[in-house]
C-alpha cells in the first residue's frame, strides 16, 4: 500500500510543481526537456535497460509516436493546470482511462458489459460538469484539459501495445521512449532559442529536474504497486485514479484556493462513481 500512496503523491506533486512554477515565469518547454533528462538518467540507473538488445526489430512504430506524444501532452498538461487548475486537469487526466477501454471494444472486439456502459453514461456528463466554467469556456481554455484527456488515453493505448510486444523488456522500451521524447522536446527548445530568442534560465533547470524526479517516482512506485498487488491489479487501478482525483482536488481547493462551482463538485462525484464502476467491471472479468 505504501508504494501506491507514494505513486499518488508523486503524480499530484507534478501538478503542484507546475502550479507553483506559474509564478516563476518558467519556460515550459525547457522544464519538460530537463524533466525527460532526469527521467532518462533515473530510468537507466534504476531499471538497467538492456541497450545491447535494441535493434531494427524493436517496435519503432510504437516508440516514435509515443515519444512524440509524451512531451506534447506534457506541454498541454502544464497549460491546462495554468488555465484550468489542478482539480480539473487531474480529473480530465484520470477520465482518459475510458479511451483505451473504448479502443479495446472497437479495435480488439472486447465485449462491453452493462456496468461498463453505465460507467460511460456517467463519465460523459462528469466531464462536462467538471469543465463547466463560463469565463474559461468562453475563451476556449477548456480545450487544454480536453487534449489532456484524449492525449493520455492515446498514450495509455500505446503503452499497452508496448507491454504486449515481447521483443524487448518493458523497462528498456521505457528508456527508448524517454530518449525519443527528450530529442523531440530539445528540437523545440532549440527552435525557441534560435528563432524566438528565448533565453535559458536556471529556474527552468531546477523545476524541470524536480518534475522529472516526481514523474519518474510516479512510474517507479506505480510499477512496484502492481508487483505488490500482482493478484489484484484492479486495486491499484482504482486507488490510483480515485486517489489522484481526491487528493488533487483537496490540494487545488485548500492550498491554491481554486474556485469550483456546484456543477464541478457534482462532476467530480460522477467521475469517482464512473471509475469505481469501470474498476468493478474489470474485476468481474478477472
Amino acid at each position: 500500500m505504501l508504494f501506491l500512496i507514494l505513486s499518488i503523491l508523486c503524480s499530484v506533486t507534478v501538478g503542484i510543481i507546475f502550479k507553483v512554477g506559474r509564478k516563476q515565469n518558467l519556460n515550459i518547454s525547457q522544464v519538460v526537456a530537463w524533466n525527460y533528462m532526469m527521467a532518462l538518467i533515473l530510468c537507466y540507473f534504476f531499471f538497467s535497460p538492456d541497450l545491447k538488445a535494441i535493434n531494427a526489430t524493436a517496435p519503432w512504430q510504437i516508440y516514435i509516436p509515443l515519444g512524440i506524444l509524451l512531451p506534447t501532452i506534457f506541454l498541454f498538461l502544464a497549460a491546462s493546470i495554468k488555465h484550468m487548475g489542478i482539480v480539473k486537469t487531474d480529473a480530465a487526466q484520470r477520465l482518459s482511462l475510458f479511451i483505451p477501454i473504448v479502443a479495446a471494444w472497437f479495435l480488439f472486439g472486447e465485449e462491453f458489459s452493462k456496468i461498463k456502459l453505465l460507467a460511460f453514461l456517467i463519465a460523459l456528463p462528469a466531464l462536462v460538469l467538471i469543465l463547466s466554467k463560463k469565463t474559461d469556456n468562453q475563451n476556449g481554455k477548456w480545450l487544454y484539459p480536453a487534449v489532456v484527456l484524449v492525449g493520455f488515453g492515446a498514450i495509455d493505448i500505446l503503452f499497452k501495445q508496448i507491454a504486449l510486444a515481447t521483443s524487448l523488456p518493458f523497462t528498456t522500451s521505457l528508456f527508448i521512449t524517454f530518449g525519443i521524447s527528450l530529442v523531440v522536446i530539445l528540437i523545440y527548445v532549440i527552435y525557441e532559442a534560435s528563432i524566438k530568442k528565448v533565453s535559458f534560465k536556471s529556474s527552468n533547470l531546477y523545476f524541470g529536474l524536480l518534475v522529472g524526479l516526481f514523474n519518474f517516482g510516479n512510474i517507479l512506485f506505480y510499477l512496484k504497486a502492481h508487483q505488490a498487488f500482482a493478484k489484484n491489479p484492479s486495486t491499484v487501478f482504482a486507488a490510483m485514479n480515485m486517489g489522484v482525483i481526491v487528493i488533487g482536488s483537496l490540494v487545488g481547493v485548500l492550498i491554491f484556493k481554486e474556485k469550483l462551482n456546484s456543477k464541478n463538485y457534482v462532476g467530480l462525484t460522477f467521475a469517482l462513481v464512473a471509475i469505481i464502476l469501470i474498476t468493478y467491471s474489470q474485476m468481474m472479468v478477472a
